[in-house]
């Protein structure tokens, strides 16, 4: 596996990849209704680069093409954290984690913030993230929820395992 910073040739791939990952992975957490209304269809491509671009996104890749990507906010957000169906608890997750919490150690930031999803949360968990707030947000009708979840930083820390039960 390889990480490496997002290209804008990766705009569509990510698209499914997301599409795709919550409409196999979060079922698990989340109900058909639910996942629909969450990503209804695949993101188009230009807005999705924009919002890629927005930040500092990584990629994760092999052999088989596109496995994850993770977008870091200036700010300290973990917008986005989303791994391949078939790599998850591969250590995808984990190594793109530990990648942009570097990132923003060098960028100076001491806290991370995410606002993770049902399944997502006992990953951030294991990572060091802990819940500050549960909220909920409205699509298509539906009512989602996430959890605010936030990681002090200590300057040269790694917080990784790579191990079973990552993403």
């Amino acid at each position: 596996m390889r990480i490496r910073d997002y290209r804008a040739e990766d705009a569509a791939g990510l698209a499914r990849l997301f599409y795709e990952t919550v409409h196999a992975v979060n079922l698990a957490d989340y109900t058909p209704v639910e996942v629909a209304a969450w990503a209804p269809t695949i993101p188009d491509t230009a807005p999705w680069h924009r919002r890629l671009a927005q930040g500092r996104t990584l990629v994760a890749e092999d052999g088989t093409g596109l496995l994850g990507f993770c977008l870091l906010e200036p700010e300290g957000c973990v917008d986005m954290l989303y791994v391949r169906q078939d790599a998850v608890r591969r250590g995808v997750g984990s190594a793109l984690l530990e990648r942009s919490e570097a990132l923003a150690r060098g960028l100076g930031l001491t806290r991370l913030l995410t606002e993770a999803s049902r399944t997502a949360r006992p990953f951030f968990a294991r990572h060091g993230y802990r819940v500050t707030g549960e909220q909920s947000v409205e699509r298509f009708g539906v009512t989602l929820t996430y959890f605010e979840m936030e990681k002090e930083l200590a300057a040269g820390t790694s917080t990784a395992s790579g191990g079973p039960g990552d993403l």
